[in-house]
């Protein structure tokens, strides 16, 4: 995603303040990135929210229901792997080593 698109414009009212804590490791990245954008780090807070929230509903599914159009979709060339899987994983193992 290209940030300069979501540019905040720094004379913008903002109505509501939110205080959060970070871990050490997690501030200094959020500080290393700002800087490398040449912005505040509340405005990169600000960017990251505003992402994570246009993230489409689908993708709070879970997992199978995400992947549930390519279930069946590749041909391993195994005609009995659904119900003999553990089989040829055992098997697969024991080649290994």
């Amino acid at each position: 995603m290209h940030y300069n698109a979501l540019r905040v414009n720094r004379k913008a009212h903002m109505e509501d303040q939110l205080t959060i804590r970070l871990p050490r490791e997690l501030s200094k990245a959020l500080k290393n990135r700002a800087a490398q954008m040449q912005r505040r780090p509340s405005e990169v807070v600000r960017m990251a929210v505003k992402e994570f929230l246009q993230i489409p509903e689908q993708s709070r599914a879970r997992p199978a229901e995400r992947v549930r159009d390519l279930i069946g979709s590749l041909d391993s060339g195994i005609p009995d792997l659904a119900t003999r899987h553990r089989e040829y994983v055992i098997k697969k193992l024991h080649r290994g080593r």
